[in-house]
């Protein structure tokens, strides 16, 4: 365990943050399951607007900085071709 202050704190403040980025990444990764489970069910509308609520939330990650931009940009444009080809298949 630390013994000085600053040390102290620096845990504390780890501890706080670990447990926002955990929240965040959660809630981000539940956003991506609504779409995917939309796009399952076949419904194309259901699934392009789970993806409309999902998509701020999901670039409010990278914006953070728990998950890399090009990450999210990758998870957005792959969900979007699914939907697309929705309308195909």
């Amino acid at each position: 365990m630390a013994n000085i202050a600053s040390a102290r704190k620096r845990i504390r403040q780890t501890a706080k943050r670990t447990a926002r980025n955990t929240a965040r990444k959660s809630r981000m990764r539940t956003f991506i399951k609504k779409v995917e489970t939309a796009i399952e069910s076949g419904d194309q509308a259901a699934a392009r607007e789970a993806l409309r609520v999902a998509q701020p939330e999901i670039q409010r990650a990278a914006s953070k900085g728990v998950a890399h931009h090009n990450t999210i940009a990758r998870k957005i444009s792959r969900l979007s071709a699914r939907i697309k080809a929705l309308a195909t298949a």
